[in-house]
Protein backbone atom coordinates (compact mmCIF):
# COMPACT_ATOMS: atom_id res chain seq x y z
CA UNK A 1 0.00 0.00 0.00
CA UNK A 2 3.13 2.34 0.86
CA UNK A 3 4.96 1.55 -2.35
CA UNK A 4 1.13 2.35 -4.41
CA UNK A 5 1.27 5.62 -2.55
CA UNK A 6 4.47 6.45 -3.13
CA UNK A 7 4.15 5.58 -7.11
CA UNK A 8 1.43 7.77 -7.02
CA UNK A 9 2.81 11.01 -5.53
CA UNK A 10 5.86 10.85 -8.19
CA UNK A 11 3.26 10.66 -10.89
CA UNK A 12 1.35 13.68 -9.96
CA UNK A 13 4.93 15.74 -9.23
CA UNK A 14 5.67 14.75 -12.90
CA UNK A 15 2.15 15.79 -14.29
CA UNK A 16 2.51 18.83 -12.48
CA UNK A 17 6.40 19.75 -13.89
CA UNK A 18 4.99 19.02 -17.11
CA UNK A 19 1.48 20.87 -17.16
CA UNK A 20 2.42 24.12 -15.44
CA UNK A 21 5.36 25.55 -18.18
CA UNK A 22 3.18 24.29 -20.84
CA UNK A 23 0.35 26.21 -18.84
CA UNK A 24 2.60 29.32 -19.02
CA UNK A 25 3.46 28.96 -22.40
CA UNK A 26 -0.23 28.99 -23.56
CA UNK A 27 -1.14 32.11 -21.54
CA UNK A 28 1.80 33.74 -22.88
CA UNK A 29 0.72 33.42 -26.64
CA UNK A 30 -2.83 34.30 -25.33
CA UNK A 31 -2.63 36.84 -23.65
CA UNK A 32 -3.04 39.09 -26.66
CA UNK A 33 -6.17 37.58 -27.29
CA UNK A 34 -7.60 37.26 -23.91
CA UNK A 35 -6.66 41.32 -23.56
CA UNK A 36 -9.06 42.08 -26.51
CA UNK A 37 -11.73 39.88 -24.99
CA UNK A 38 -11.83 42.09 -22.16
CA UNK A 39 -12.40 45.04 -24.51
CA UNK A 40 -15.37 43.76 -26.11
CA UNK A 41 -17.42 46.24 -23.78
CA UNK A 42 -16.02 49.20 -26.14
CA UNK A 43 -16.82 48.40 -29.49
CA UNK A 44 -20.23 48.27 -31.52
CA UNK A 45 -23.19 46.68 -30.95
CA UNK A 46 -24.97 45.35 -33.93
CA UNK A 47 -27.57 43.05 -33.22
CA UNK A 48 -26.77 40.67 -30.59
CA UNK A 49 -23.20 40.65 -31.31
CA UNK A 50 -20.05 43.15 -30.38
CA UNK A 51 -18.14 43.53 -33.67
CA UNK A 52 -15.13 45.69 -33.37
CA UNK A 53 -14.36 49.20 -35.37
CA UNK A 54 -11.93 49.33 -38.53
CA UNK A 55 -10.08 51.98 -36.97
CA UNK A 56 -8.61 50.71 -33.77
CA UNK A 57 -5.41 52.81 -34.42
CA UNK A 58 -7.28 56.01 -34.87
CA UNK A 59 -10.26 55.64 -32.76
CA UNK A 60 -9.79 59.16 -30.87
CA UNK A 61 -9.15 60.87 -34.28
CA UNK A 62 -12.11 62.81 -35.75
CA UNK A 63 -10.04 63.65 -38.91
CA UNK A 64 -10.36 59.48 -39.62
CA UNK A 65 -11.14 58.83 -43.56
CA UNK A 66 -14.37 57.78 -44.14
CA UNK A 67 -13.35 54.54 -45.37
CA UNK A 68 -11.66 53.76 -42.02
CA UNK A 69 -15.43 55.00 -39.97
CA UNK A 70 -17.78 52.16 -39.32
CA UNK A 71 -17.33 49.41 -41.51
CA UNK A 72 -16.80 45.86 -40.13
CA UNK A 73 -13.16 44.54 -39.71
CA UNK A 74 -12.11 40.82 -40.90
CA UNK A 75 -10.87 40.75 -37.45
CA UNK A 76 -11.98 36.84 -36.13
CA UNK A 77 -13.76 38.52 -32.98
CA UNK A 78 -17.03 37.74 -33.64
CA UNK A 79 -18.59 36.94 -30.17
CA UNK A 80 -21.65 36.69 -28.26
CA UNK A 81 -23.19 38.85 -25.77
CA UNK A 82 -24.16 36.31 -24.06
CA UNK A 83 -21.18 33.99 -24.07
CA UNK A 84 -17.95 34.30 -25.76
CA UNK A 85 -17.21 31.03 -26.74
CA UNK A 86 -20.09 31.33 -28.97
CA UNK A 87 -18.45 31.87 -31.98
CA UNK A 88 -19.87 29.61 -34.50
CA UNK A 89 -23.22 30.53 -33.63
CA UNK A 90 -23.12 33.95 -35.14
CA UNK A 91 -25.38 34.64 -37.93
CA UNK A 92 -24.08 33.85 -41.52
CA UNK A 93 -25.14 36.02 -44.30
CA UNK A 94 -26.84 34.03 -47.26
CA UNK A 95 -27.71 35.25 -50.79
CA UNK A 96 -31.36 34.98 -51.71
CA UNK A 97 -31.51 31.71 -54.13
CA UNK A 98 -33.18 32.99 -57.21
CA UNK A 99 -35.74 30.44 -58.76
CA UNK A 100 -35.84 31.61 -62.42
CA UNK A 101 -38.97 31.49 -64.42
CA UNK A 102 -37.01 31.95 -68.27
CA UNK A 103 -39.07 29.45 -70.38
CA UNK A 104 -36.11 28.53 -72.55
CA UNK A 105 -36.82 28.38 -76.47
CA UNK A 106 -34.20 27.90 -79.55
CA UNK A 107 -30.75 29.92 -79.55
CA UNK A 108 -28.32 30.75 -82.12
CA UNK A 109 -25.68 28.20 -83.16
CA UNK A 110 -22.28 28.77 -82.30
CA UNK A 111 -21.75 29.15 -85.67
CA UNK A 112 -23.48 32.40 -85.70
CA UNK A 113 -21.77 33.32 -82.87
CA UNK A 114 -18.88 33.68 -83.81
CA UNK A 115 -19.26 35.42 -87.01
CA UNK A 116 -19.01 39.13 -86.33
CA UNK A 117 -16.41 38.75 -83.41
CA UNK A 118 -16.07 41.83 -81.10
CA UNK A 119 -12.52 43.65 -81.75
CA UNK A 120 -9.65 43.41 -79.81
CA UNK A 121 -8.51 46.37 -80.20
CA UNK A 122 -9.99 49.90 -81.01
CA UNK A 123 -8.31 52.14 -79.67
CA UNK A 124 -7.74 54.66 -82.86
CA UNK A 125 -9.21 58.42 -82.58
CA UNK A 126 -11.00 58.54 -85.63
CA UNK A 127 -14.32 60.58 -84.19
CA UNK A 128 -15.32 61.97 -81.23
CA UNK A 129 -18.05 61.06 -78.71
CA UNK A 130 -19.50 63.51 -77.18
CA UNK A 131 -22.09 62.81 -73.78
CA UNK A 132 -25.38 64.65 -74.02
CA UNK A 133 -28.42 64.39 -71.79
CA UNK A 134 -31.67 65.13 -73.32
CA UNK A 135 -33.76 67.46 -71.55
CA UNK A 136 -37.39 67.96 -70.68
CA UNK A 137 -38.66 70.01 -73.62
CA UNK A 138 -41.63 72.81 -74.26
CA UNK A 139 -43.16 72.99 -77.66
CA UNK A 140 -46.67 72.03 -79.24
CA UNK A 141 -45.18 68.54 -79.96
CA UNK A 142 -44.61 67.90 -76.49
CA UNK A 143 -47.24 66.31 -73.81
CA UNK A 144 -46.05 66.44 -70.14
CA UNK A 145 -47.57 62.42 -68.63
CA UNK A 146 -49.40 63.11 -65.11
CA UNK A 147 -46.86 61.04 -63.41
CA UNK A 148 -43.56 61.84 -65.68
CA UNK A 149 -42.26 61.66 -68.73
CA UNK A 150 -42.96 63.25 -71.89
CA UNK A 151 -44.28 62.70 -75.25
CA UNK A 152 -43.13 63.59 -78.24
CA UNK A 153 -46.21 63.32 -81.11
CA UNK A 154 -44.93 63.54 -84.69
CA UNK A 155 -48.90 62.48 -85.67
CA UNK A 156 -52.16 64.24 -87.09
CA UNK A 157 -53.70 62.75 -83.31
CA UNK A 158 -54.35 65.92 -81.15
CA UNK A 159 -52.83 66.38 -78.09
CA UNK A 160 -55.67 66.12 -76.06
CA UNK A 161 -56.74 62.39 -77.51
CA UNK A 162 -53.53 61.36 -76.53
CA UNK A 163 -53.85 63.33 -73.16
CA UNK A 164 -57.07 61.55 -72.59
CA UNK A 165 -55.50 57.79 -74.06
CA UNK A 166 -52.18 58.41 -71.49
CA UNK A 167 -54.71 57.92 -68.34
CA UNK A 168 -56.52 54.69 -69.14
CA UNK A 169 -55.01 51.88 -67.84
CA UNK A 170 -53.46 48.79 -69.78
CA UNK A 171 -56.30 45.93 -70.74
CA UNK A 172 -53.77 43.05 -69.70
CA UNK A 173 -52.77 42.13 -66.66
CA UNK A 174 -49.56 40.07 -65.48
CA UNK A 175 -50.04 36.90 -63.54
CA UNK A 176 -46.90 36.81 -61.44
CA UNK A 177 -47.76 33.50 -59.79
CA UNK A 178 -48.26 31.79 -63.33
CA UNK A 179 -45.05 29.15 -64.91
CA UNK A 180 -46.70 30.28 -68.25
CA UNK A 181 -44.26 33.23 -69.86
CA UNK A 182 -45.91 36.57 -69.33
CA UNK A 183 -43.32 39.07 -71.22
CA UNK A 184 -40.95 38.42 -74.22
CA UNK A 185 -38.09 40.29 -74.87
CA UNK A 186 -36.39 40.25 -77.85
CA UNK A 187 -34.08 41.75 -80.11
CA UNK A 188 -34.70 42.54 -84.16
CA UNK A 189 -31.52 43.97 -84.43
CA UNK A 190 -29.46 41.50 -82.42
CA UNK A 191 -25.97 42.89 -83.30
CA UNK A 192 -25.59 46.20 -81.84
CA UNK A 193 -23.63 47.23 -79.82
CA UNK A 194 -21.57 49.51 -77.72
CA UNK A 195 -17.69 51.03 -76.99
CA UNK A 196 -16.29 48.79 -74.87
CA UNK A 197 -15.69 51.64 -71.91
CA UNK A 198 -17.33 55.49 -71.39
CA UNK A 199 -14.81 57.83 -73.51
CA UNK A 200 -15.09 60.44 -75.74
CA UNK A 201 -13.83 59.01 -79.28
CA UNK A 202 -14.43 56.49 -81.53
CA UNK A 203 -12.68 53.77 -83.86
CA UNK A 204 -14.26 53.57 -87.32
CA UNK A 205 -12.67 50.13 -87.52
CA UNK A 206 -15.22 48.85 -85.33
CA UNK A 207 -18.96 49.02 -86.76
CA UNK A 208 -20.83 49.09 -84.10
CA UNK A 209 -22.05 44.96 -84.24
CA UNK A 210 -20.63 41.84 -83.27
CA UNK A 211 -22.59 38.56 -82.71
CA UNK A 212 -21.02 38.53 -79.22
CA UNK A 213 -23.83 38.32 -76.63
CA UNK A 214 -21.95 39.68 -74.10
CA UNK A 215 -21.03 42.73 -75.45
CA UNK A 216 -24.13 43.42 -77.81
CA UNK A 217 -27.87 44.29 -77.42
CA UNK A 218 -28.66 41.19 -75.86
CA UNK A 219 -26.42 41.20 -72.79
CA UNK A 220 -29.12 44.55 -71.96
CA UNK A 221 -32.05 41.96 -71.98
CA UNK A 222 -29.64 40.12 -69.72
CA UNK A 223 -30.50 42.79 -66.89
CA UNK A 224 -33.90 43.18 -67.86
CA UNK A 225 -34.53 39.67 -67.25
CA UNK A 226 -32.58 38.89 -63.83
CA UNK A 227 -35.08 41.31 -62.44
CA UNK A 228 -38.07 39.11 -63.56
CA UNK A 229 -36.07 36.30 -62.18
CA UNK A 230 -36.18 38.42 -58.86
CA UNK A 231 -39.63 39.00 -58.68
CA UNK A 232 -40.44 35.09 -60.10
CA UNK A 233 -42.12 36.47 -63.28
CA UNK A 234 -42.37 33.67 -66.62
CA UNK A 235 -40.56 35.68 -69.20
CA UNK A 236 -38.96 34.32 -72.54
CA UNK A 237 -35.77 36.19 -73.81
CA UNK A 238 -35.06 35.57 -77.63
CA UNK A 239 -31.37 35.44 -78.85
CA UNK A 240 -31.92 34.30 -81.98
CA UNK A 241 -29.71 36.09 -84.74
CA UNK A 242 -32.64 38.37 -86.98
CA UNK A 243 -30.03 40.89 -88.73
CA UNK A 244 -27.41 38.53 -89.74
CA UNK A 245 -26.57 38.02 -92.66
CA UNK A 246 -29.49 39.81 -94.12
CA UNK A 247 -29.70 43.55 -91.90
CA UNK A 248 -32.98 44.66 -94.63
CA UNK A 249 -35.03 41.10 -93.59
CA UNK A 250 -34.47 41.72 -90.09
CA UNK A 251 -38.06 43.01 -89.14
CA UNK A 252 -38.99 39.61 -91.30
CA UNK A 253 -37.01 37.74 -89.20
CA UNK A 254 -38.34 38.81 -86.35
CA UNK A 255 -41.96 38.78 -86.66
CA UNK A 256 -41.71 34.99 -87.72
CA UNK A 257 -39.81 34.53 -84.37
CA UNK A 258 -42.06 36.57 -82.42
CA UNK A 259 -45.62 35.10 -83.93
CA UNK A 260 -43.99 31.47 -83.53
CA UNK A 261 -43.08 32.44 -79.60
CA UNK A 262 -47.00 33.70 -79.36
CA UNK A 263 -49.01 31.35 -80.82
CA UNK A 264 -46.83 28.63 -78.73
CA UNK A 265 -47.50 30.49 -75.49
CA UNK A 266 -50.53 32.66 -75.70
CA UNK A 267 -49.67 33.99 -72.23
CA UNK A 268 -47.43 36.23 -73.15
CA UNK A 269 -49.15 40.40 -72.68
CA UNK A 270 -46.00 42.52 -73.44
CA UNK A 271 -43.16 42.36 -75.80
CA UNK A 272 -40.85 45.07 -76.01
CA UNK A 273 -37.93 44.90 -79.13
CA UNK A 274 -35.03 46.17 -77.18
CA UNK A 275 -32.60 48.11 -79.25
CA UNK A 276 -30.01 50.87 -79.31
CA UNK A 277 -30.19 53.79 -81.36
CA UNK A 278 -27.21 55.84 -83.65
CA UNK A 279 -27.56 59.29 -83.23
CA UNK A 280 -24.44 61.32 -85.02
CA UNK A 281 -24.17 64.64 -86.45
CA UNK A 282 -23.61 65.71 -89.70
CA UNK A 283 -19.62 66.57 -88.66
CA UNK A 284 -19.48 62.84 -87.68
CA UNK A 285 -19.83 63.30 -84.03
CA UNK A 286 -21.35 60.51 -82.01
CA UNK A 287 -23.58 61.49 -79.70
CA UNK A 288 -24.02 59.29 -76.15
CA UNK A 289 -26.99 60.26 -74.24
CA UNK A 290 -26.19 59.70 -70.66
CA UNK A 291 -27.57 60.99 -66.90
CA UNK A 292 -26.51 60.05 -63.53
CA UNK A 293 -28.61 57.43 -61.20
CA UNK A 294 -27.71 57.12 -58.14
CA UNK A 295 -23.80 58.01 -58.93
CA UNK A 296 -23.64 56.08 -62.28
CA UNK A 297 -23.79 57.24 -65.49
CA UNK A 298 -26.71 55.32 -67.40
CA UNK A 299 -27.85 55.33 -70.99
CA UNK A 300 -31.16 57.61 -71.58
CA UNK A 301 -33.57 55.51 -72.88
CA UNK A 302 -36.74 56.08 -75.51
CA UNK A 303 -39.91 54.49 -75.93
CA UNK A 304 -41.54 54.53 -79.74
CA UNK A 305 -45.36 53.63 -79.77
CA UNK A 306 -45.96 53.35 -83.10
CA UNK A 307 -49.47 54.82 -84.75
CA UNK A 308 -51.40 53.69 -87.83
CA UNK A 309 -52.50 56.27 -90.61
CA UNK A 310 -54.86 53.65 -91.88
CA UNK A 311 -52.59 51.79 -93.83
CA UNK A 312 -50.37 49.85 -91.77
CA UNK A 313 -52.78 47.47 -90.14
CA UNK A 314 -52.79 48.50 -86.14
CA UNK A 315 -55.87 48.87 -84.91
CA UNK A 316 -55.28 48.39 -81.02
CA UNK A 317 -52.14 51.23 -81.81
CA UNK A 318 -53.63 53.07 -78.66
CA UNK A 319 -53.76 50.21 -76.59
CA UNK A 320 -49.67 50.69 -77.03
CA UNK A 321 -49.54 53.80 -76.22
CA UNK A 322 -51.49 53.86 -73.43
CA UNK A 323 -48.97 50.78 -71.86
CA UNK A 324 -46.28 53.37 -73.29
CA UNK A 325 -47.00 55.99 -71.36
CA UNK A 326 -47.23 54.08 -68.27
CA UNK A 327 -43.94 52.58 -68.39
CA UNK A 328 -42.27 55.80 -69.41
CA UNK A 329 -43.91 57.51 -66.45
CA UNK A 330 -42.93 54.83 -63.78
CA UNK A 331 -38.95 54.86 -65.21
CA UNK A 332 -39.13 58.61 -64.85
CA UNK A 333 -40.77 58.18 -61.36
CA UNK A 334 -38.24 55.47 -60.44
CA UNK A 335 -35.31 57.59 -62.24
CA UNK A 336 -35.83 61.11 -62.84
CA UNK A 337 -33.75 61.72 -66.11
CA UNK A 338 -33.42 58.29 -67.52
CA UNK A 339 -35.87 58.89 -70.37
CA UNK A 340 -36.49 60.68 -73.14
CA UNK A 341 -40.12 61.90 -74.43
CA UNK A 342 -41.86 58.37 -75.88
CA UNK A 343 -41.87 58.88 -79.87
CA UNK A 344 -45.40 58.71 -81.13
CA UNK A 345 -44.93 58.17 -84.51
CA UNK A 346 -46.01 56.86 -87.76
CA UNK A 347 -44.29 53.32 -87.22
CA UNK A 348 -44.78 49.85 -87.28
CA UNK A 349 -42.02 47.82 -85.91
CA UNK A 350 -44.51 44.73 -85.76
CA UNK A 351 -46.59 46.50 -83.61
CA UNK A 352 -49.27 44.94 -84.22
CA UNK A 353 -48.52 41.67 -82.59
CA UNK A 354 -50.31 42.19 -79.27
CA UNK A 355 -51.49 45.10 -77.09
CA UNK A 356 -48.62 45.22 -75.19
CA UNK A 357 -45.86 45.44 -78.23
CA UNK A 358 -43.18 48.38 -77.72
CA UNK A 359 -39.81 49.48 -79.20
CA UNK A 360 -37.16 50.15 -76.85
CA UNK A 361 -34.06 52.69 -77.63
CA UNK A 362 -31.26 52.11 -75.26
CA UNK A 363 -28.44 54.10 -75.50
CA UNK A 364 -26.28 54.92 -78.80
CA UNK A 365 -23.38 53.81 -80.49
CA UNK A 366 -21.58 56.02 -78.62
CA UNK A 367 -22.48 54.77 -75.33
CA UNK A 368 -20.20 52.31 -73.00
CA UNK A 369 -21.40 48.40 -72.24
CA UNK A 370 -21.76 49.42 -68.57
CA UNK A 371 -24.02 52.11 -69.09
CA UNK A 372 -26.21 50.34 -71.01
CA UNK A 373 -26.73 47.40 -69.28
CA UNK A 374 -27.02 49.71 -66.40
CA UNK A 375 -30.15 50.92 -67.84
CA UNK A 376 -31.27 47.45 -68.38
CA UNK A 377 -31.56 46.91 -65.09
CA UNK A 378 -33.31 49.79 -64.12
CA UNK A 379 -35.73 49.35 -66.14
CA UNK A 380 -36.47 46.16 -65.62
CA UNK A 381 -36.68 47.26 -61.83
CA UNK A 382 -39.17 49.68 -62.91
CA UNK A 383 -41.22 46.75 -65.05
CA UNK A 384 -41.57 44.83 -61.89
CA UNK A 385 -42.76 47.95 -60.02
CA UNK A 386 -45.22 48.77 -62.21
CA UNK A 387 -47.21 45.13 -62.31
CA UNK A 388 -45.66 44.47 -58.91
Amino acid sequence: MYLKRTCLSAACVVALCFMIPLGMEMYASNSTRLNRLAEISANVTVGNYNIRMNNADSSDDESASDDQVGKLTDDPLIVSRKSLWDLDMAPQETQPVIKSKKVVTAVPSKEILDKVKYPESIENHDGVIQNYTYPHYVGPQYIDLKNGGQVRNCTDVSNSTLIEQSKIEPLFKLDKNSDQPQILIYHTHTTESFEPYARNFYDNSFASKTTDMTKNIVSVGDRICEQFDKAGIAYIHDTLVHDYPSYNDAYDSSRKTVSEILKKYPSIKICLDIHRDGIQREDGTRIAPVTQIDGKQAAQIMIISGCDDGTMGMPNYLQNFSFACKLQSQIESDNSGLTRPVLFDYRHYNQDLTTGSLLIEVGSHGNSLDQVQYSGELIGKSLVRLFG
